[in-house]
């Protein structure tokens, strides 16, 4: 596995969980929001597995789970080998995804090897090309089913910024994860971003944010904002 950080001690990233968050190194999309930009290329990563096991180790009695993500984990292909070693530990497992990879989302669901599952829906379907450059939506609207299908608890989250959406956006967002558990409405932060264009190029206020959360009321019955910060 190329993992490339860590975060000790996570209250927000596991709902219901005192977790670590690991981060692997190497993405298949180019999101210009990306809050992460030094995890999209490839390469071995920066810690090492020794470590990140010794300290889980470590942790045990201390945390409950460990959060997966990225970059995009399901591009490694060391992955289930590396949640069954966590599990190994103990340790519930949450995995963040882009749904790029829908035949890794099911081997990993259908073994039990993930216990939580969020993906990220970065619009409707036809902005995926311009917001991501990933052109195969029938992967996307093919991860969801899976998702939805699984019975496992998940969380759909989108970003929201003007450069990308516009508030109608999310009716078809709406209709793509209808029936979801949970969705989560992320303000966008340009103070790292993939791509340096969008830096001041404005966020959804706060009426606007609200506004898209009704919209998703309608097909989704948990819906929180997680503010611009």
């Amino acid at each position: 596995m190329r993992l490339s950080g860590l975060v000790k001690t996570s209250l927000i990233d596991y709902p219901a969980r005192v977790s670590c968050v690991v981060f692997t190194q190497g993405c298949n999309f180019r999101c210009g929001f990306c809050h992460n930009p030094d995890l999209i290329p490839g390469g071995e990563g920066t810690l090492s597995e020794i470590e990140f096991f010794e300290f889980l180790e470590d942790r045990k009695g201390k945390l409950d789970g460990v959060v997966v993500t990225g970059g995009e984990p399901t591009i490694q292909a060391d992955l289930s080998n590396f949640l069954a070693r966590i599990k190994d530990h103990g340790f519930s497992i949450k995995l963040d995804t882009n749904g790029g990879n829908p035949d890794v989302l099911k081997r990993l669901i259908d073994s039990e090897l993930i216990d939580f599952v969020a993906m990220d829906i970065k619009g409707p379907l036809e902005k995926y090309s311009q917001i991501c450059r990933f052109d195969n939506v029938d992967k996307i609207k093919e991860s969801v089913e899976i998702i939805l299908r699984s019975g496992i608890p998940h969380e759909f989250r989108t970003t929201v910024l003007p450069a990308y959406h516009e508030i109608s956006d999310f009716e078809k967002i709406g209709e793509l994860i209808k029936g979801a558990q949970r969705y989560a409405i992320q303000g966008f932060r340009d103070d790292v971003v993939f791509d340096k264009t969008l830096v001041g190029s404005g966020k959804f206020p706060a009426d606007e944010l609200e506004e898209i959360a009704e919209i998703m009321k309608k097909y989704i019955s948990e819906v929180n904002i997680r503010e611009n910060t």
